[in-house]
């Protein structure tokens, strides 16, 4: 099986011309002045892309800041609202209030996601399996019996989505953008599919949880991650946003 390793490297904005094939002491030298991002494979160069923070520096500053503001003042807000979620899951369940789990986001630096627990406890153990089954991506299992009552409700209204707010004030995902995705979703998906989606930070919402969340189908997913990434701008988060206030209230879509 291929496997894949995310590297970056200066490119002239001018120039056609590819970059030549880094050795392992440029590797780390060029992660430090990283302007965009390069996917490779064993043997040869991939797709560049250039990421946000390099096509529209000003607009990535504003976002990062409008990050900051609206997670801390939303975990403030909603405090009340995570300590009545805190007691349902450990009153109707044995396990971690939280559940974290390893993602890839921006540009393919993994860090870990956070979530209330909507499962029974080690129900987890039983994800790889069942991915392998499905043989798709962004693995969501309508009726999943490894799911509390609890969790059913909390993943309905994204509830459970609610501790990413932390993930954004320290900086591994935004408010909107491409979900994070696993690395065994990763090696589903086709190479140059996937690239944008690694030149924004992760949000936790985007362009297909408002179009359909789980309804949608993977191929459907991917092109709205590319589109999102393709047309970006300020006004299109802040749209996002809106409806996704009106998803999380009427549960459409959910799985």
């Amino acid at each position: 099986m291929t496997t894949y390793d995310f590297d970056y490297e200066r490119l002239d904005a001018f120039s056609r011309r590819k970059p030549a094939q880094p050795t392992p002491s440029s590797r780390s030298a060029s992660r430090r002045r990283a302007k965009g991002i390069v996917f490779l494979d064993r043997n040869t160069w991939g797709a560049y892309y250039y990421d946000l923070c390099t096509r529209r520096p000003f607009g990535a500053a504003i976002k990062r800041l409008l990050d900051i503001i609206g997670s801390t003042l939303l975990i403030t807000l909603l405090a009340p609202v995570f300590l009545v979620i805190i007691v349902l899951i450990k009153a109707t369940s044995r396990g971690k209030i939280m559940f974290r789990q390893r993602r890839i986001g921006f540009r393919g630096n993994q860090f870990f996601m956070y979530k209330f627990r909507t499962m029974y406890t080690g129900a987890d153990l039983q994800e790889k399996e069942l991915a392998e089954k499905s043989g798709g991506s962004f693995l969501k299992i309508k009726n999943d019996p490894r799911v509390t009552p609890v969790g059913r409700f909390l993943r309905k209204h994204s509830l459970d989505e609610l501790p990413q707010l932390f993930n954004v004030l320290e900086g591994t995902m935004s408010m909107v953008g491409p979900r994070p995705i696993l690395q065994s979703d990763l090696e589903k998906m086709p190479r140059r599919s996937v690239l944008p989606r690694f030149g924004m930070p992760p949000g936790c919402t985007g362009l297909w949880q408002v179009e359909g969340r789980s309804d949608c189908s993977e191929g459907e997913r991917l092109q709205l991650d590319r589109r999102y990434f393709d047309t970006w701008s300020l006004g299109l988060d802040l749209k996002i946003l809106f409806r996704t206030i009106a998803v999380v209230f009427t549960g459409r879509g959910a799985a």
